[in-house]
């Protein structure tokens, strides 16, 4: 008999639809439950391609024993981190405040009104490894609510006063250039030097990290800054992390040297890797970030295009009820798959062993793989593309197909950008065609003013989060970057005036949830970083922008009182804060490159070497004449004192001389928006 999630338009919610738990979907309905009949509330958060979520399912939430204890003692209560991480976000502050390490699944106990007393991750169901049972902790729980033990009380206050708690610096704090050089420096150095990202294991691509990195490269000309970045990438690249057969990241690898991923695809890590690829090529012309930022297009279109045209959120870690296994390989599979000569040729270059890298099978990686040249290049291509066919034959893992307008977000401007950088424009069409969907189908209002935040089924989830608005804006500039349409300003004019109107806090940045959204126990307003840049950080880079495409400096003064109000906070946890810190640097450094004549083919030379320069967050401006320039643009005179296509590389108020030779856009660039003075 299926519970009350057999009518949730989530496919995480979905798995658990025939639990023997009788749960309840978040909502006001699941509380009054837990007021009328005195019990507390288990809170169980997880998503779909979560491979412990799945664990603990199986062992508890599927098992008799274990639910009946869990319907006996309280009202249970299932969310999905994706499709609420305002939920998400409140409780897993609160579990931090416990001192425990965060993690999903998130399994909390709450008061009726939702206060949170204690809480922990995945619990076994027998008890191992010092973990409790599942079933002892909630008869420990629920035994200590019943009896108004005052440590239930004395954990909800401390937690509630930690989580609610607005900091108030007693003084300014200063974070400029200097300072983000220092961040920079200190990232450095606890960078891996042997096997590239973050030192220890496990491994996470960290992109806001190595964004960092790079803008330290572009300020001050280090070149080990740069290279730092790059490591992390081809590492990545060559490692278990990366599906060599089929193309895309996983979320982690759970070592210290890239090889054995967590097997969960998920749209947002593809999308930030992409955009970091296509720069990585734009800098170095490495053919190594060409095929991955290709073969990882390849894969998302392949397999995460929804029936509507938009993206899936994620593919999960597991099929067949084990991690991996459709993406690990055999000798006996290759054999089977290519033939004796094909098999060895390949085994050798992509690590696949007679008694297995993991587990006692192979995850293809080219960690220390052979040196290849063009014919081998070609015939391993040829491989992987049998292999492939032979894959798609497997039980494949579990995909998420719902869409979220923040991560669809992040991916159409990913292939935008990406679209310039590495000639490929026809990856515009699914770019063009997910957001067309989004502001179609997911917006609501006259002018499609208010966004929501997932669509699944004809079902939309509204209101949005603020990481929906400056997500979808920021497709939106990076669409008219590419086409440029100046309906797609528009779109993203009125996004961000939303987003004001609706989320906008009165410390300068923006809460996550809108002022007529559910009430929670609080409004979550974090501004550090979680697996996605922060959606402050994103919205600070848009009001840049939008001053620099609409002459309006009414967006630039946005910006410059979010930061004055969300550094203060920042200041104590810089690492935590790297989006908020790249979006700092977009504002003090940010690059204009204005580009002046009519539609040209000397215009388009211009526009073309100006998008493909290895340089984050410049925009480029395409103008008519000078005229056409705002009043106060530093570019007016020099563009009306110019006769013929030209080029004006800008900095805050200083724009360079004209350009008309395209090799000399990154020089001027370097001397205008960065100090490259290598060191």
């Amino acid at each position: 008999m299926p519970n009350r999630l057999a009518d949730a338009a989530s496919p995480y919610l979905l798995q658990h639809k025939d639990n023997p738990v009788d749960w309840w979907p978040w909502g006001p309905e699941a509380l009054e439950a837990a007021r009328a009949s005195g019990r507390p509330i288990l809170l169980s958060i997880g998503y779909a391609a979560c491979h412990w979520c799945h664990v603990m399912a199986h062992e508890s939430f599927e098992d008799e024993a274990t639910a009946a204890v869990m319907n006996e003692l309280f009202v249970n209560i299932k969310v999905d981190r994706e499709e609420r991480p305002d939920i998400d976000q409140i409780y897993m502050s609160a579990l931090q405040q416990l001192g425990a390490q965060g993690g999903w699944p998130l399994t909390m106990f709450l008061s009726p009104d939702g206060t949170p007393f204690w809480g922990g991750t995945y619990f076994p169901k027998e008890a191992r490894y010092g973990q409790p049972a599942f079933t002892d902790v909630l008869r420990t729980m629920s035994g200590a609510y019943a009896s108004s033990d005052p440590r239930i009380a004395s954990n909800r206050e401390a937690i509630m006063a930690r989580i609610s708690a607005k900091a108030r610096p007693a003084g300014k704090v200063t974070v400029g250039l200097n300072e983000l050089d220092d961040v920079a420096s200190r990232i450095l150095g606890i960078m891996d030097p042997e096997h590239g990202g973050l030192k220890g294991a496990p491994k996470f691509p960290n992109t806001p990290f190595l964004e960092l990195l790079w803008r330290g490269y572009e300020r001050t000309g280090r070149e080990r800054l740069r290279d730092a970045a790059l490591h992390a990438l081809h590492a990545m690249s060559e490692g278990g992390i990366y599906d060599h057969i089929g193309g895309g990241y996983s979320r982690y690898s759970v070592d210290d040297h890239w090889l054995v991923p967590h097997f969960e695809k998920m749209l947002y890590d593809n999308a930030q890797l992409l955009e970091l690829l296509a720069l990585a090529f734009s800098e170095t012309h490495d053919p190594l970030f060409r095929a991955r930022a290709e073969e990882t297009v390849g894969w998302l279109l392949r397999e995460m295009v929804t029936p509507e045209g938009a993206f899936a959120a994620s593919l999960d870690a597991d099929s067949e009820g084990h991690e991996g296994r459709y993406y690990v390989w055999t000798l006996k599979d290759l054999l089977a798959a290519l033939g004796s000569e094909d098999a060895e040729f390949f085994a050798r270059h992509y690590d696949i062993t007679p008694f297995g890298n993991w587990e006692g099978v192979s995850i293809p990686n080219r960690l220390k793989a052979p040196e290849t040249f063009g014919a081998d290049d070609v015939r391993l291509a040829v491989l992987r593309d049998k292999l492939l066919a032979v894959r798609q034959k497997r039980v494949p893992p579990g995909r998420d197909d719902k869409v979220l307008a923040d991560w669809n977000g992040l991916m159409i401007a990913a292939l935008a950008d990406a679209s310039l950088r590495l000639d490929r424009p026809e990856w515009l069409e699914p770019a063009i065609r997910a957001f067309r969907f989004i502001t179609e189908s997911m917006t609501r209002g006259a002018n499609g003013e208010r966004l929501g935040h997932s669509y699944r089924d004809g079902r939309l989830i509204f209101p949005g989060l603020s990481s929906d608005y400056a997500a979808m804006a920021r497709a939106a500039l990076a669409l008219h970057q590419a086409t440029g349409e100046t309906a797609y300003i528009d779109r993203a004019t009125t996004w961000m005036r939303a987003l004001g109107a609706h989320h906008g806090n009165e410390n300068g940045g923006y809460y996550l949830t809108a002022d007529d959204a559910e009430g929670l126990i609080l409004r979550p307003d974090a501004t550090a970083d979680d697996a996605v840049t922060n959606p402050n950080a994103l919205a600070a880079r848009n009001l840049v922008r939008l001053a620099a495409l609409t002459g309006d400096d009414a967006w630039r003064v946005r910006a410059d009182r979010l930061f004055d109000g969300l550094l203060p906070l920042a200041a104590p946890t810089l690492y935590s804060h790297a989006g908020l810190l790249n979006a700092l640097d977009t504002r003090l450094r940010a690059a204009e490159i204005v580009i002046v004549g009519a539609d040209s083919d000397a215009t388009r030379k211009l526009a073309d070497a100006a998008f493909k320069l290895p340089h984050l967050d410049a925009t480029v401006l395409r103008v008519e004449d000078g005229e056409t320039l705002p009043a106060g643009h530093p570019a007016r005179a020099k563009a009306l004192a110019t006769n013929g296509p030209a080029a004006f590389v800008c900095a805050g108020a200083v724009c360079s001389l004209p350009v008309t030779d395209t090799n000399r856009l990154l020089e001027t660039l370097g001397n205008l928006a960065g100090r490259k003075a290598a060191s």
